[in-house]
């Protein structure tokens, strides 16, 4: 069975077990989150797609660290008028692993 969920802006793709990096769930290690924003539910023969979510579903998932990401330089300059700005940038993340996918209306 598989899920697309909706974290921090953006869509992934999981089953359980799989470990997955996301913006920043708020949250202290080893705690359990669910995330409701569920866009599809598959697997098993069978699909359920949510308008937008589906109803019912969710996917319980276990924090296993909170971390920044790689260092990333932003750098704008202008030709001619010696403009140039340097910024760097560290986006927050955890990292978490996929326990369950509940699968809306019956539970499974």
């Amino acid at each position: 069975m598989f899920a697309i969920i909706e974290t921090g802006g953006k869509q992934y793709m999981v089953e359980k077990g799989q470990v997955l990096e996301v913006e920043k769930i708020e949250g202290k290690e080893g705690a359990t989150v669910e995330l409701d924003r569920v866009l599809f539910v598959g697997g098993e023969g069978r699909a359920r797609i949510g308008k937008p979510f589906v109803e019912g579903a969710k996917v319980k998932a276990t924090i296993l660290a909170q971390k920044r990401g790689p260092k990333i330089i932003v750098f704008k300059k202008k030709a001619k008028t010696g403009y140039k700005k340097k910024q760097g940038h560290r986006q927050y993340l955890t990292v978490i692993r996929i326990e369950e996918i509940i699968g809306g209306e019956n539970g499974s």
